[in-house]
């Protein structure tokens, strides 16, 4: 009789972990998964960038990159050139500035 009680007492401290594990798998698929994809995706952009690239910064700078080096960038932008780093490239425009000029 005293086994069949603490078995059952071992079962239900595995359904009382279910709801747990279920909320952590949900998180991991709908939150970090895309989160990581996102992530690894960037940084692919951000190493084959290109020199006559249109791109924006991460704080709204448009421009034309001139020159790429190893960590850094040289942006054109309205008759001025900043030296960036590369982590502050956001995303390109190049196919929205030659849909734009035709």
């Amino acid at each position: 009789m005293m086994n069949l009680i603490l078995q059952a007492s071992a079962g239900n401290e595995l359904f009382g972990f279910l709801p747990l594990i279920m909320i952590v798998s949900v998180m991991y698929l709908f939150f970090f998964r895309p989160q990581m994809k996102r992530q690894k995706e960037e940084k692919i952009f951000r190493t084959e960038v290109k020199k006559g690239s249109r791109v924006v910064t991460t704080s709204g700078i448009h421009g034309k990159i001139l020159e790429v080096a190893e960590n850094y960038i040289i942006l054109e932008s309205e008759n001025s050139r900043l030296k960036l780093e590369k982590s502050a490239i956001s995303k390109e425009l190049s196919a929205q500035y030659s849909a734009a000029e035709k």
